[in-house]
Parts: structure tokens; C-alpha cells; sequence
């Protein structure tokens, strides 16, 4: 059974957690002050009872009368008397009692023995002055209790806010490298004053993202080094095979040779896309004209349409080559027929195979992409890599997609690779130009 994920900021959490430890401390507050203050008001009630009784019973004995005891509220032998403070009276004790009423307010007695075994008592409620500052400290408490609450929340909303957009910011750093800004730093990144644990996750991101840098680096390094120094013995390799007698052996020697010197070259290609040292020798051109010319001379049975002719500046080389590449993707991996179409800046390249793997729509093209899960089951995925890599140089952008949804039948729909060329290519210094209307809109010194 799938559980149910409840997705919640660091901001609320908290401040949920601020609001409830302070609504906890409150609530335990404001029932000790309570408490407190109620037991310290009987503890008065009770003596102030007991002065006025024994200031009855003084009169009493000196006046030995019981006339003038109801001015005072006392009484004898009231047959009222809790039986609890009754029994401290037979002790011969001087004892307060206070009972509990239905309506909450409390009855105060107050006893003492006389000597002739009689019992004065006095019996009163509790002072409606005290019961009224009770009910004004407890009013007080709840305001308090609340203001606490909701101060916390406040709180908690402001610390896990600040935190949040650090995070936040740390996230989209990391995003972008793992997009391939390889020199964005998430520490730069999440800025601030304050130091904290944030601070430690951006600079073990920086730290990670160094090390991959590195490490892809040395690839790249050992990569080309090695394709370069293989230039070499392939090159003789195919000028020996050039000098072998006429047969079948001798074809399949240069067909090996040559496929082997492909590959050296493609691998040293990636390794320059890889260093981000190639510029772009710009050319203004009829995309649509281009398109066609060179497609008829690269695959004459390629349909090509163009819906929209446009003029665009690029490079006339690495756009063939990106064209190239993704014809001869769709001649080994695709099925015919193989259609091209030209719409303005966008030029669409589809076949009616078997579709893009999974792995390459979501990852994008990888180089020796290889196995099973390749559309062919063969392949060293070199092909996409440099289209995308010269696309990159280009300043343009190369998307991926199946025209058949996922899940559909083996074989239905096919793949189409899209490439966006860009309104204003790059310079030949890999920067793009500044934009008329914009250079325009500059503030003037």
C-alpha cells in the first residue's frame, strides 16, 4: 500500500514547532500562576475569617451574650459545620475550612471551641473581589497564552523563511550544476551573513562539483590524449591496407580501418566540444535552401519540406555536420521513411522506427551508449553527442522525442530530433550579441 507523502516547507514546520513549544510553556504557566494565585487568595480568605471570629469571640466572652453575634455572622453550634473542621474543633482547635460550591465559588469557614464546649463558627463566600481578579488574571492569562502563540508562529515563520530561501537558493544552484554550469557556486549562491549548517552542504556541493570537474577533466585529457596518439597507427594502418593485393580479406581490413579512424576522429571531435574551445564562423544563409541542398547530396532519399524559408546566421560546417549526424542516426537506428522539415528556425529530422530509449530522452545523448536498451543494440552513442555539442556551439538547442506515446507498440510513430537555431548566434568569441532595441534602451552617460 502507497503511503500518503505530505509535502511541507521547512518554514512551517518551524514555526508549527516554535507555536507549539510555546503554546505548551504558556498553557503550563498560566496554570501555575493560576493556581498560585488562587491558593494564595484562600489562604487570605482563611485568615481574614479567622481574625473576624475571634474578634466575635472576644465580644462573646466579654459580653456574654449571643445577641450581637449575627452582626458579626457568627453563629453557635451551627449545625452546618463541615463534619471535617468539626472534628478539628473537638480537638480543641482553631480550624478554616473551604468547601467546594456548584457554582464555583468557594465557602470559607472558620471554627473555634468556647469554653463551655460551645463552637463558634463564621461561614461566608469567598470575596466577590477575589472571584473578580481571578477572572481578570485569568482573561490576562489567555491573552498572554495567545499572544505567545501566535509571536511564535510570527517567529517561527521568519527563522524558517530566512532558512527556506537559503535552501531554496542552494537547490537551484545545485540544479544548474547538474545542468552543466559547472562554474556556478552554490556557496556564492546562498549568500548571507550568517553561518550555518546551509553554508556546510554549499561548500561540500562546491567541493563535489570540484572534484567531478577534475576528474571529467582527466577523462576528457586521457581520452583525447589517447584518440590523438591512435591517429597515428590508424592513419598507417589504412595506407598499409591501401597496399594489399585486390580481395574480400583486403576489403574487410579497410572497412575495419576506416570505421576505426571514424571513431578516433568522433572521439577526438567530442573532446574539443568537451573543452568548450570551439567558436563558430558565422555565415548568413537561407535555412531552408541550405536544408534541402545538402540533404539531397547527403541522403537523396530523405524527403524534405519546408514549410517557412528564414534567414539565419550559423555556421554552414557544424550545421551539415549536425545534420549528418542525425541522418545517419535515423539510417542505423530509425526506420525509413525519413523525413525532414524546415519551419522558419526549426528544422525537424524523423524517422519510423522503433523511438528513442528511454535513457537518452531523459538524459539526453551520452557518448558509447551501448546494449540492449540502444534502439539498435549497437552503437557508441558518439553520433548525438557531437550533434548536441555542436548544437551548443552553435548557441542553438537540440530536443528529443517520440512521436508515439510511452507504451505504445514497437515500431509505431518513430523518433524526431529537433533542432532550434537560435535569432542571434553566438559571436565568434562564444558570447552573443547585444540586442539593437536594447543597446537602444541603454541609459546614456
Amino acid at each position: 500500500m502507497k503511503r500518503l507523502a505530505l509535502r511541507t516547507g521547512v518554514r512551517w514546520k518551524i514555526s508549527i514547532a516554535i507555536a507549539a513549544v510555546g503554546a505548551l510553556i504558556a498553557v503550563a504557566l498560566s496554570l501555575v500562576v493560576h493556581n498560585a494565585a488562587r491558593v494564595s487568595m484562600i489562604e487570605n480568605a482563611r485568615e481574614v475569617q479567622l481574625e473576624r471570629l475571634l474578634g466575635a469571640q472576644r465580644f462573646h466572652e466579654a459580653a456574654s451574650t449571643q445577641k450581637n453575634l449575627p452582626k458579626f455572622g457568627a453563629k453557635l453550634n451551627d449545625p452546618a459545620i463541615p463534619p471535617s473542621l468539626r472534628d478539628e474543633v473537638r480537638k480543641n482547635r482553631r480550624a478554616t475550612h473551604v468547601a467546594e460550591t456548584p457554582d464555583g465559588v468557594p465557602d470559607v469557614w472558620a471554627a473555634v471551641p468556647l469554653a463551655n464546649g460551645d463552637v463558634l463558627s463564621l461561614h461566608t463566600r469567598f470575596a466577590d473581589r477575589s472571584a473578580t481578579i481571578m477572572d481578570d488574571l485569568d482573561r490576562a492569562l489567555i491573552i498572554g497564552s495567545v499572544s505567545v502563540v501566535f509571536g511564535g508562529c510570527a517567529l517561527g515563520v521568519l527563522i524558517g523563511g530566512q532558512l527556506s530561501r537559503r535552501l531554496r537558493k542552494a537547490a537551484a544552484a545545485a540544479g544548474l550544476v547538474a545542468q552543466g554550469q559547472t562554474d556556478v557556486r552554490v556557496r556564492e549562491a546562498v549568500g548571507g551573513v550568517v553561518r550555518d549548517e546551509t553554508d556546510e552542504l554549499a561548500r561540500a556541493v562546491d567541493a563535489l562539483t570540484d572534484a567531478l570537474n577534475e576528474r571529467i577533466e582527466a577523462e576528457r585529457r586521457v581520452t583525447a590524449d589517447i584518440a590523438h596518439e591512435l591517429r597515428t597507427p590508424v592513419t598507417g594502418l589504412l595506407t598499409a591496407a591501401e597496399l594489399l593485393p585486390p580481395g574480400r580479406p583486403t576489403e574487410l581490413v579497410r572497412d575495419r580501418a576506416q570505421a576505426m579512424r571514424t571513431l578516433v576522429e568522433d572521439v577526438l571531435e567530442v573532446a574539443r566540444l568537451d573543452s568548450a574551445s570551439e567558436r563558430a564562423e558565422l555565415q548568413e544563409l537561407p535555412l531552408g535552401e541550405f536544408v534541402s541542398r545538402r540533404i539531397g547530396l547527403l541522403d537523396p532519399d530523405v524527403t524534405v519540406q519546408v514549410v517557412h524559408e528564414s534567414w539565419v546566421s550559423t555556421d554552414p560546417r557544424r550545421l551539415e555536420r549536425i545534420l549528418g549526424n542525425l541522418l545517419g542516426n535515423a539510417a542505423k537506428h530509425g526506420s525509413t521513411p525519413v523525413e525532414v522539415t524546415v519551419e522558419g528556425r526549426v528544422v525537424r529530422v524523423r524517422d519510423h522506427g522503433p523511438g528513442f530509449p528511454e535513457e537518452l530522452l531523459r538524459d539526453g545523448p551520452s557518448r558509447f551508449r551501448t546494449g540492449s536498451m540502444d534502439r539498435a543494440g549497437h552503437g557508441h552513442g558518439l553520433g548525438l553527442t557531437i550533434a548536441a555539442g555542436q548544437a551548443r556551439v552553435l548557441g542553438a538547442r537540440l530536443t528529443f522525442r517520440n512521436a508515439a506515446p510511452s507504451g505504445a507498440a514497437e515500431g509505431t510513430g518513430g523518433a524526431i530530433a529537433v533542432l532550434w537555431l537560435p535569432e542571434h548566434a553566438p559571436t565568434n568569441t562564444g558570447s552573443f550579441p547585444m540586442l539593437r532595441g536594447a543597446e537602444e534602451r541603454q541609459p546614456q552617460g
